[in-house]
């Protein structure tokens, strides 16, 4: 501060001269050296924040800003919920039809199929001689194989069958097991001065291939009967299915 304070009063010593002549004289002096620059003031206070500048534009019309590089990769969260069911969708249409399947096991087809008849005839007047013998009640039928309008059993499934029939009589009876007109048996039940109604019967097992026809027949002694008290029945059913 002392310094300052001598080097103002050498400046003003030194231009007094100066001033004495300029209020003197007449005449304007020569102009004085600049003086010496004085000391930097104290910075400023800082201003206030301005307002937010305008976005920028785009280099050119349709252009994008470049991106920036790829990030790494995030950690796995956590799984998520089930979410809801969607909607069922529409059938879609059948698919090819898929190859043959292996034969089965043997028998086991065969043991599905059936064939078993019992019928019987209801009437007084003996059949006719020579002649097929129609049974007209049916008592079992599973199949539909007795024909009461021909009297004739037709096979469906050929096999082995056995068959049987119970004779009510009062005059000799001779009865014929017939396989599609070849006689298989015969049974006779000759009486002689008998009255009382006698009973005979009958069977045998045969193979039948599909569509043959098995019947009972008679010859000249056709003495059978189907009273109530003594009815003749003709049965049949499948043994072995082949």
């Amino acid at each position: 501060m002392v310094c300052l304070c001598i080097a103002i009063g050498a400046m003003l010593s030194l231009a007094l001269p100066d001033l004495v002549t300029m209020e003197t004289c007449p005449s304007a002096g020569t102009p004085g050296l600049p003086g010496i620059p004085g000391l930097p003031g104290r910075d400023g206070r800082d201003g206030e924040t301005g307002e937010k500048g305008v976005p920028g534009v785009l280099s050119g019309p349709g252009q994008r800003p470049d991106e920036g590089q790829k990030g790494e990769p995030g950690v796995k969260g956590a799984v998520g919920k089930p979410g809801r069911s969607g909607v069922r969708g529409e059938e879609g249409s059948p698919g090819p039809e898929g190859p043959r399947g292996e034969p089965g096991e043997s028998g086991s087809a065969g043991s599905q199929l059936h064939s078993a008849f019992s019928v019987a005839r209801g009437t007084a007047i003996p059949p006719e001689k020579a002649s097929v013998i129609r049974f007209t009640s049916v008592i079992t039928d599973v199949n539909k194989d007795y024909n009461t309008e021909t009297g004739r059993f037709r096979c469906r499934v050929s096999g082995t069958y056995y068959f049987v029939y119970h004779a009510s009589s009062e005059e000799r009876l001779c009865l014929l097991f017939k396989l599609d007109g070849s006689s298989l048996a015969s049974f006779c039940d000759l009486m002689y001065g008998v009255k009382n109604r006698q009973v005979s019967s009958g069977g045998l097992a045969a193979y039948l291939r599909k569509d043959q026809e098995v019947w009972l027949e008679t010859n000249d002694y056709n003495g059978m009967t189907g009273k109530p008290e003594g009815n003749s029945v003709f049965s049949g059913f499948l043994l072995y299915p082949h």
